[in-house]
């Protein structure tokens, strides 16, 4: 019986040699292949990329050639390239999709398949489920046909020079330069190497970077740009004297952001300030967008600015629709990805560093000086997400619980029930807690805010207890 193959929020991942096969790769890119040619029986072209992974190389290879044999023309990225470059690429070169092997920051055992729609957006469930019923009529074809002859040639694409002059024409360089700022960049091995850093040379500020060298082991860890992985970035900006840190993961697609005291700020922080900035500098109040798990403080700007909020469901490709119907002036999630008004609708982590970039430079304040001014402003928010594994036994019993709908909790009124994506729980005070179950691990995910820090101790206590209870 062969593996099934899902696509989740972000692509297919899976163990290589375990899961991730070059049989079962083959059986994925077929399946995408289909899809396309279902979409667009003639003429149609599609990117095929990859970030620095143990044999990326070969598993482009291999897709542009299934690609070609269905009459699908390949266009092939050389290098490793960041997941937001060629989801700019795709809306650029006007093709009918991508196919990106990443798997983001998961550990480097891993690796993926991503797939993009001809938006340039990641593929929507409605797609993604249409990829895997072609997979399993892939799998039933073979077994009585050959596959097609090759109809269509490979070309090749850099995608790197449209996607850096695209970020010069959103971040204001010249503020960052006169303002003197220090900048120390950590890409984590990953695909953006020499992205940002070359912007921001080229533009005669000051930058180091770290760990920028291909190592397909991630230094022996997964590629996050989290506060943990991130002591050689804070040391470099010991020595450089740097006024903040910024970071990717291997794809690009997530950022980490470390204020000049060494504090790493969560993407919770980051996208609350940047939304703020860009009020401020852009003028932009066409509205903000964030997942149920994403601070309330955003909720909380969004009525001082007197603008419009979106609140979806877990995943950037609610928000990547929201970008695209220029609903938003900016939307993120809390696991670190966010993008902007006329910008890709995907989630991009070199711009959301230098765009912090810019707004230190430009409000001639720490990233902690500004969240202090916010908070004084409409009100302080302490976020917090925490896994919790679970037994088969309080797995099954815990998901029943989740169907309630209970009117208190820990002795809390509950204001409001929200199931946009899983269960939150909204209280009179604004405090909340958002419970998600893994689809790919006995895990539940629980998301709490506070308006104390004291406060969401408590909470994150009593989030847990509900669940053993």
């Amino acid at each position: 019986m062969p593996t099934q193959i899902k696509f989740g929020t972000s692509g297919w991942r899976a163990v290589m040699a375990d899961e991730f096969t070059f049989a079962n790769v083959r059986r994925a890119i077929n399946g995408i292949a289909r899809y396309v040619v279902s979409q667009k029986p003639s003429g149609a072209r599609v990117i095929v990329g990859r970030d620095p992974r143990f044999l990326g190389e070969t598993f482009c290879s291999m897709a542009s050639e299934i690609l070609g044999s269905y009459g699908v023309t390949s266009l092939v990225i050389a290098e490793p390239a960041p997941t937001p470059a060629i989801a700019y690429a795709v809306i650029k070169e006007g093709a009918d999709g991508a196919i990106n092997f990443t798997a983001s920051h998961n550990p480097p055992e891993y690796n993926g398949i991503k797939f993009s729609t001809p938006d340039g957006a990641p593929a929507l469930p409605e797609a993604t489920k249409r990829i895997e019923a072609e997979i399993l009529a892939y799998d039933s074809a073979r077994q009585t046909a050959t596959s097609p002859p090759s109809k269509a040639l490979a070309q090749k694409l850099d995608p790197r020079p449209a996607y850096l002059a695209r970020l010069k024409e959103v971040i204001d360089f010249g503020v960052i330069k006169n303002a003197g700022l220090r900048v120390v960049y950590d890409p984590l091995w990953g695909a953006a190497r020499g992205y940002p850093d070359s912007l921001l040379r080229d533009a005669g500020i000051e930058i180091a970077s770290v760990h920028d060298t291909r190592d397909v082991l991630f230094g022996g860890h997964a590629p996050e740009p989290d506060d943990h992985l991130l002591e050689g970035l804070r040391d470099k900006m010991r020595a450089t004297k740097a006024h903040i840190g910024i970071a990717t993961d291997g794809d690009a697609d997530r950022f980490g952001i470390v204020d000049q005291d060494g504090t790493f700020f969560q993407p919770n922080y980051i996208i609350a300030l940047l939304f703020d900035y860009l009020i401020e500098t852009r003028g932009w109040k066409n509205g903000v967008g964030k997942s149920v798990a994403t601070t309330n403080l955003i909720n909380a700007l969004a009525k001082h600015h007197k603008t419009e909020l979106h609140e979806t469901p877990v995943g950037f490709k609610y928000i990547g629709e929201l970008i695209k119907q220029d609903k938003i002036a900016i939307g993120g999630e809390e696991s670190a990805g966010l993008s902007i008004r006329h910008h890709v609708p995907e989630k991009d982590g070199v711009l959301a560093g230098l765009l912090c970039c810019e707004m230190v430079a430009r409000r001639g304040k720490t990233l902690g000086q500004q969240l202090e001014q916010l908070f004084a402003e409409v009100g302080s928010f302490y976020p917090r997400r925490e896994n919790f594994r679970l037994t088969q036994e309080v797995k099954e019993k815990f998901t029943g619980k989740l169907g309630s709908d209970p009117h208190s909790f820990d002795g809390r009124k509950v204001s409001e029930v929200v199931r946009k994506d899983g269960l939150k729980l909204v209280f009179d005070d604004g405090s909340w807690v958002c419970y998600r179950m893994s689809g790919t691990e006995p895990v539940v995910r629980v998301y709490a805010e506070a308006r104390t820090q004291d406060g969401l101790e408590k909470l994150i206590a009593a989030a847990k207890q509900w669940i053993f209870d």
